[in-house]
């Protein structure tokens, strides 16, 4: 493993093949070596004596030939998953953007490394019980430990992401558990401790337009609400006036400025966020029809922790709880990083402020399995939830909760797993950093290596199924494709992936990546173009050819 930096730093895991398929070794295997650019020209390679696969690689040629995908650099690899055969190679072996596939690298390394009954839990915690009178003598913690999932959101996932009640949901549970603890007075403050990870809200690489926005928002170890705010807007009475918003969840403040008009009848709805001075810099302005029907917009909470507090504080005097104290926040420490750019993975010191003992806990949520939010994850591709699994990851096998250490020991168990040396290079995991890169021949050997884990039928079933649910649910409808198709897809500027597998109508068993980098084209064109080449896959391959009894009794036995 090697990390190297520039301006900024970018973390490239350099993976050792492990002879013969072994699990980590204590001597290096040497890495696999590859012909320099063997895959690397516009020429696709696949067997020979195989009639559907020429076919489908004709379909493919003369389908990327087409002008809106021939300025686009395109990688391909499909693999037979029983036997491993090598179908179809397009560029496999060079780098690719992989935008948000990167989550499968983070799915598969969070089920194999925690488990898939893996639970997060948050806690309201005191340092002493209350006394008789119900008066905790200082401060109430909320304790948070990454938990993706403090929202309202139903679970098991069920075809869509539904909600159910108020955004601050949990937050609501938990306040009713300290008042059914007794509790009618708190002569502290309210503290938001998110200790749990360092402070370090964002990766390498997110561009600063993605931080105003929900798939972009603060890493935290306090994560209420995915760190979102939903902002109703409803025209005022007369164009002119300025819009009502109503913000969810509220905590008695704004955080963030608004310049928002009712416009003509006739007129279209127009909104854009911009950087501004001042304390909220996130400045959200535009204007909605007279008349219209309110509108919902998604910004990112810049302070969640505090946010939280302040929510939490409102619950419990809501409840009858007084509260004496403020609210504020306690902080991890910042990462540890030198000028080489070595990852620590030394823990921070010990907090000894409960020396006299382990706290009180006064109210706990649990959350789903870890199986659940992994489910969530792939199927609606939330970036924070990935980010938030792969510093757990971290926290709890090396005690430093921060992005670098999970990328670090994910590069041991990529290099376990037998993925090739250089061939995934990663700055975080979700996918918004733009300096991840792997190849696709990466993601089909992960692919193939989840499927025979004892979790493996768990992970595929987290992925989108093509015109079913998730990010596939209104691609390839009406095709021979839909629901033989469970994949996860991925977007950039410029960029389109989807990878997974797929179950032909000749019942072949094939893992495949497709990826397009640099494509000037509309998304929608560049999706259609990737959606007919899955088609064409899953049309025209077909099960390898079996022996014939005569080959198979006249081949040489081994002894």
């Amino acid at each position: 493993m090697r990390v190297m930096r520039g301006g900024r730093r970018m973390h490239r895991i350099y993976i050792l093949l492990a002879a013969c398929g072994a699990a980590l070794l204590s001597t290096p295997a040497r890495p696999q070596q590859r012909t320099p650019n063997a895959s690397r020209s516009s020429t696709a390679t696949c067997p020979k004596g195989r009639p559907d696969v020429a076919r489908f690689a004709s379909r493919v040629a003369a389908i990327l030939a087409e002008p809106h995908a021939a300025k686009a650099t395109w990688g391909i690899l499909i693999v037979d998953r029983d036997s491993g055969q090598t179908l179809y190679d397009r560029h496999a072996d060079g780098f690719f953007t992989p935008a948000s596939n990167t989550k499968l690298f983070t799915s598969a390394f969070a089920l194999s490394a925690l488990g898939s009954d893996y639970h997060f839990h948050t806690t309201i915690e005191t340092a002493t019980p209350p006394d008789a009178q119900g008066r905790v003598h200082g401060d109430i913690v909320l304790v948070g430990r990454g938990d993706p999932d403090l929202s309202n959101r139903k679970f098991p996932y069920l075809k869509k992401a539904e909600r159910e009640g108020p955004e601050d949901k949990v937050l609501e549970e938990l306040a009713d558990g300290v008042a059914a603890k007794g509790v009618t007075q708190i002569d502290g403050d309210i503290v938001a401790d998110e200790s749990y990870f360092f402070y370090d809200p964002y990766p390498e690489g997110w561009a600063i337009g993605d931080l105003y926005f929900e798939f972009g928002a603060p890493i935290t170890a306090i994560a209420l609400n995915d760190n979102a705010l939903t902002i109703a807007v409803q025209p005022g009475e007369h164009a002119g006036d300025p819009a009502i918003l109503a913000v969810e969840p509220w905590a008695g403040y704004e955080t963030f400025a608004h310049d928002i008009t009712t416009a003509p009848a006739n007129a279209k709805a127009k909104f854009s966020v911009v950087r501004g001075p001042g304390p909220h810099p996130v400045f959200l302005r535009g204007s909605i029809p007279a008349g219209a029907a309110p509108m919902k917009l998604d910004i990112a909470l810049d302070e969640p922790a505090e946010y939280s507090a302040r929510i939490l504080h409102l619950l419990l005097e809501a409840r009858g709880v007084r509260v004496v104290g403020g609210t504020r926040v306690v902080h991890g420490p910042l990462p540890d990083r030198d000028a080489s750019g070595a990852v620590s993975l030394v823990p921070p010191p010990e907090n000894n402020a409960d020396a006299a003992g382990p706290p009180v806990v006064l109210a706990e949520h649990v959350s789903p399995p870890l199986l659940e939010s992994i489910r969530l994850l792939n199927k609606i591709s939330q970036n924070l939830h990935a980010e938030l699994i792969l510093r757990t990851v971290a926290k709890e096998k090396t005690g430093v909760g921060t992005t670098d250490a999970g990328i670090e020991i994910e590069g041991a168990f990529l290099r376990s797993i037998g993925i090739a040396d250089g061939d995934v290079v990663l700055a975080d995991g979700s996918g918004l950093s733009r300096q991840n890169l792997v190849t696709p021949r990466a993601v089909v050997e992960l692919l193939q290596y989840a499927s025979k884990q004892p979790w493996g039928d768990s992970f595929i079933s987290t992925l989108p199924v093509a015109a079913v649910d998730g990010t596939l649910e209104d691609r390839m409808k009406g095709t021979a494709a839909a629901g033989r198709i469970l994949a996860k897809t991925g977007s950039h500027d410029h960029v389109r992936v989807i990878s997974g597998y797929a179950t032909t109508s000749r019942d072949a068993h094939l893992i495949f990546s497709i990826f397009t980098n640099n494509d000037p084209a509309p998304p929608h064109e560049t999706t259609t173009v990737e959606d007919s080449i899955a088609v064409a896959m899953v049309e025209e391959i077909r099960p390898a050819p079996r022996k014939s009894a005569a080959a198979a009794h006249s081949a040489p036995r081994s002894h």
